[in-house]
């Protein structure tokens, strides 16, 4: 029970910093409106996520050669 609380905290936390960050914007395009004697209206949001794009690229690296010598007795 503890694990699956402290998971929640987490993805909670991760949601957060997001929304800080600028990755994730949440707007409210429709609001919400209590039934009266027939049904209500449930609110409508839209959500804006960062695009984040990965791709590679071939280097050349030049390495030092490194020599060992073993002490001697």
């Amino acid at each position: 029970m503890r694990t699956l609380l402290v998971l929640i905290g987490i993805v909670a936390l991760v949601v957060l910093a997001a929304m800080m960050l600028g990755f994730v914007r949440f707007d409210q395009t429709q609001t919400a409106q209590l039934p009266r004697l027939e049904g209500g209206q449930a609110p409508k949001f839209q959500a804006d996520v960062a695009k984040v794009s990965v791709g590679t690229e071939s280097k050349t690296v030049e390495v030092p050669a490194i020599s060992v010598d073993k002490p001697t007795k």
